[in-house]
């Protein structure tokens, strides 16, 4: 379980040295997630030990987002002041990422043979 612990502690920081020392504009810990993608990827299989540990991260996710909402409460006036193109970047974001979906969704059954079959009340 240590070495699973690690290897997550491990790509979180590499994502931060890289982050930092390329001036890249995501945060560290996206690109450390990347990393362990690619890292998996590779592997073609998720170790047992770190689908325990991630498993255990993710039952208690919930407590993850409380550092987001501290820091949600820091910038209430910012927030108060930019509310419109948030707004309007909350929707759009939404409508994208609907559609991508669902396109990807029909070029997956595309590539499945699937077909869309007409149902007849």
């Amino acid at each position: 379980m240590v070495h699973a612990i690690l290897a997550l502690l491990v790509c979180q920081l590499l994502g931060e040295i890289i982050v930092r020392a390329a001036g890249i504009p995501i945060p560290g810990p996206v690109l450390g997630t990347l990393l362990m993608l690619g890292a998996l990827a590779a592997l073609r299989e998720v170790p047992d030990e770190l689908n325990a540990v991630a498993g255990v991260l993710l039952s208690h996710l919930s407590l993850l987002f409380v550092p987001a909402g501290v820091g949600v409460m820091l910038h209430v006036a910012r927030i108060k002041a930019e509310w419109l193109p948030l707004l309007a970047g909350l929707f759009l974001s939404t409508a994208l990422t609907i559609a991508v979906t669902g396109l990807v969704f029909f070029w997956v059954m595309r590539k499945m043979g699937l077909q869309e079959t007409e149902q007849n009340p």
